[in-house]
């Protein structure tokens, strides 16, 4: 029985972050979300502390109230290939696009990527430093990292000027063909 509770528990907390994360993020009080949704301010505050589980039609008139949408995306998986020298990289199953602010934002890589440059700032809205980010990161990144870095769509773009080994080019190829092909 225990057992059965954990993912029970997992989903009331992941669900009241998101419509917590969803509230802040469209710039409401949740007295303010309560009343375009038409409940009260105490059931979204028990929904947003996971005291309360609101059903599947409530969450989305709660999303819808604050406009915001529930979808579902196919799930990234990565596989790891291994490299002729050094250590092996991680290759996604298909591509995925980041929210326009995180795919144009300023980022400090951390140490374990850019440790050539440690502390170096990359501009994702400028082409060039968005390039060389995204060939750290194709080299260096774990599967966490490649999803918080990479914009699937950015990246096709700038597939042909990226700077890359050719085993690591060879390894992404087939996943950029299949998204332009």
């Amino acid at each position: 029985m225990a057992a059965a509770a954990y993912p029970i528990r997992y989903a009331h907390r992941v669900g009241a972050e998101l419509l917590e994360r969803v509230r802040q993020e469209a710039g409401l009080s949740q007295e303010a979300l309560a009343s375009r949704a038409g409940t009260s301010r105490p059931t979204l505050s028990a929904y947003e502390h996971g005291r309360k589980s609101p059903t599947l039609a409530t969450v989305e008139r709660l999303l819808d109230s604050a406009g915001f949408e529930l979808t579902a995306e196919p799930k990234v998986t990565f596989r790891e290939v291994p490299l002729r020298r050094g250590r092996p990289i991680f290759v996604a199953d298909r591509l995925w696009r980041l929210a326009i602010k995180d795919a144009f934002a300023e980022v400090t890589l951390p140490l374990e990527l850019n440790w050539l440059r440690p502390g170096a700032t990359f501009r994702l809205s400028d082409r060039r430093q968005r390039a060389r980010c995204y060939e750290v990161v194709l080299r260096e990144g774990m599967p966490a990292d490649i999803l918080r870095y990479v914009d699937g769509a950015l990246l096709v773009d700038l597939w042909l000027e990226l700077v890359l080994p050719r085993d690591i080019r060879d390894a992404w190829q087939p996943v950029i063909a299949e998204a332009t092909g």
